[in-house]
């Protein structure tokens, strides 16, 4: 069992509170809005966040959330901040297929240096920190033992992909890369199968935003893996100059294998126009 620093239990168990109340949610009459930009939200999205904020007020460390944001609610963010997505996927929470996620991740020096995803429909939990990376199933509202898990850069072609945010380019870069299989999921869960070796390469066509991977990323990153942006180079977050949008990312097993995705999505962009 790995031992948690005291800031990653709170992490862990403000993730857990909030998936036992989006569950609820979940499991009732849900209710859909509409965002300016014409996203869905549900109660659940704005619930999941309120026990998140309230859980990490003590560690006075700044959150960025994507329904305060949303609400014009911005902090001063400094050098280290929470970024939490209390919410990945309403679309698919909308669908009841399960595959949605409660994330929250560390950011420090603009680098995510710890993350926690949970999926209250599947009992599934990651985290990935300077512990190492690894996986929980959750029993009755508790962790059960968590196990490492590592990235397979072996492994044949197995691409992820977004079940909603499908683009035009996957099938250009799925010719580019060879016999490669292709994987639909939802939400963040896409960064948790590379990081436990499930699939190779995560290439990301569509916008973005910092609260949508910095928890994938910190998990990816100590599995062994890696995201980047499309251009080839590092990932950065508290873009505030630009309402913390993401470029196209490539997330892959590896460094290496990251680069190679992002030369791959390089090309495919070129011929997709």
């Amino acid at each position: 069992m790995p031992t948690f620093s005291a800031l990653a239990q709170q992490m862990l168990e403000a993730a857990l509170a909030a998936s036992q109340t989006i569950l609820a949610h979940y499991q009732s009459h849900i209710t859909v809005a509409r965002k300016e930009d014409g996203s869905p939200v549900t109660a659940a999205d704005a619930a999941g966040e309120a026990v998140i904020i309230e859980r990490l007020r003590g560690l006075n460390i700044p959150v960025l959330g994507e329904e305060s944001v949303a609400a014009g609610k911005i902090p001063t963010l400094g050098e280290r901040f929470f970024v939490v997505d209390p919410l990945d996927g309403t679309k698919e929470f909308i669908k009841r297929n399960g595959e949605f996620t409660v994330n929250i991740a560390l950011v420090e020096d603009h680098i995510p240096t710890h993350g926690v995803i949970i999926a209250p429909a599947m009992n599934t939990a990651y985290y990935g920190g300077p512990e190492g990376a690894f996986k929980s199933i959750i029993v009755d509202a508790q962790f059960g033992q968590w196990t490492p898990i590592a990235t397979d850069p072996q492994m044949g072609c197995k691409i992820v992909a977004s079940r909603s945010h499908a683009h035009g380019a996957i099938k250009y870069f799925l010719d580019e890369a060879g016999p490669c299989e292709d994987v639909s999921v939802g939400s963040s869960l896409k960064f948790c199968l590379v990081a436990e070796g499930a699939a190779l390469h995560y290439p990301r066509f569509t916008p973005t935003c910092e609260w949508d991977i910095a928890a994938g990323h910190a998990i990816l990153a100590q599995a062994g893996g890696a995201l980047i942006e499309a251009n080839g180079g590092p990932m950065r977050y508290g873009k505030t100059e630009v309402d913390f949008l993401n470029p196209y990312f490539a997330a892959a097993a590896s460094p290496a294998h990251a680069q190679e995705c992002a030369s791959i999505m390089r090309q495919a962009l070129e011929k997709a126009r």
